[in-house]
C-alpha cells in the first residue's frame, strides 16, 4: 500500500449543537453502540494527528447550504491541502434558489461534492427518481460536480424504501453526464447496488459507515474482478473512527492495486480528477 487513502465522509459538525436530535442518539446508542463523545467539538489538531497515524492524505467534512459548519469551513481554511467539503442542505422543493447557492458555493468554495439522503428529507416521499430531483442532476451535470445518494436502508426509524439502489436505474439512463455516487452502502440490496455498477459508467459506490470487516463478499469479488475502479473508502467519522476502520481495510483480502484503488486513487479520480 503506497498511496495513502483519501477519508471521503467526515462529519466535524455534530458538536456545534448543544443537543442532538432523538433519532441521532438512537443511532449512536442502538445501531453504532457509541460513546458520547462522538457529538464532542472537533480539535483540528487532534484530527489531523489521527489523519496523519493513520495515512489519511485528504478528509472530505460534511458542510450544508442550510445551516453552514463553522467548524468544516475553519478546517478547510486553515488547512486547504487536507480538507474539501460535501455540500448537503439542499431544499429540492425550491430548487431556483438553491440551485444558485450551490453553484455560488462550488465557485468559492472546494466542494467535493454535493450530497442528498432521499430518506432525510421530505419525509421520506422522494426517491432519487422522481422529478423533483431533476435540476439538481442537471446542474451537477453542468457544474461536473459529483452527487452522492445515501442508499440502503437508513439506521434511523424512519422511511427507507426511497434509497432502493434500483432508483438510480432511470436517473444513470437519462443522466449519463452526472457522476453519480451511493453512499453509506447498500443493505441489504448489494446485488442490486453491483449489478448497477456493472451497468453505468458514470456510477460509483461508498462505503461510508460500514465496518470493512462486514463488508458483503460479494462487493469484495466485485471489487476483485470487475470493479476495482468503482468502490471508494469513507468512515462517517466519528460515527466509525479512522483508527477502527483503516486497520480493517488494509486486511481485506484484496491485491495491493485494489486496496490502493479504494482507499485512495478511485476518490482521487472521481472527486478530484482532471475535470474538476
Amino acid at each position: 500500500m503506497t498511496a495513502g487513502a483519501i477519508d471521503c465522509l467526515v462529519n466535524v459538525h455534530f458538536g456545534e449543537t448543544e443537543s442532538q436530535p432523538s433519532w441521532m442518539l438512537k443511532v449512536r446508542d442502538d445501531y453504532f453502540n457509541g460513546p458520547e463523545s462522538m457529538f464532542a467539538p472537533v480539535d483540528l489538531s487532534d484530527l489531523l494527528d489521527e489523519m496523519d497515524d493513520h495515512g489519511v492524505r485528504k478528509a472530505i467534512l460534511m458542510d450544508s447550504l442550510s445551516k453552514p459548519s463553522t467548524t468544516a469551513r475553519k478546517f478547510v481554511e486553515a488547512r486547504p491541502d487536507r480538507f474539501a467539503l460535501a455540500m448537503g442542505g439542499l431544499n429540492l422543493l425550491r430548487p431556483v434558489p438553491t440551485l444558485r447557492e450551490l453553484t455560488a458555493a462550488a465557485g468559492d468554495l472546494p466542494v467535493a461534492y454535493a450530497v442528498v439522503g432521499p430518506s432525510f428529507w421530505g419525509d421520506g416521499q422522494y426517491p432519487p427518481s422522481d422529478a423533483v430531483y431533476y435540476p439538481l442532476y442537471a446542474k451537477c451535470a453542468e457544474l461536473r460536480l459529483p452527487l452522492c445518494l445515501n442508499t440502503g436502508i437508513p439506521g434511523p426509524p424512519i422511511p427507507g424504501e426511497v434509497q432502493h439502489p434500483m432508483h438510480l436505474d432511470r436517473v444513470c439512463v437519462r443522466f449519463p453526464e452526472l457522476k453519480l455516487c451511493m453512499i453509506h452502502g447498500a443493505d441489504p440490496w448489494w446485488d442490486v447496488a453491483i449489478r448497477l455498477l456493472l451497468k453505468y459508467a458514470n456510477l460509483r459506490l461508498m462505503t461510508s459507515a460500514w465496518s470493512p470487516k462486514r463488508l458483503p463478499e460479494s462487493l469484495l469479488h466485485y471489487m476483485r474482478t470487475r470493479g476495482p475502479e468503482k468502490v471508494i473508502y469513507a468512515s462517517d467519522w466519528p460515527v466509525l473512527r479512522m483508527q477502527r476502520v483503516l486497520p480493517e481495510a488494509r486486511a481485506l483480502d484484496l491485491p495491493a492495486d485494489v486496496l490502493d484503488n479504494y482507499l485512495y486513487n478511485n476518490a482521487q479520480d472521481f472527486f478530484f480528477g482532471k475535470e474538476r
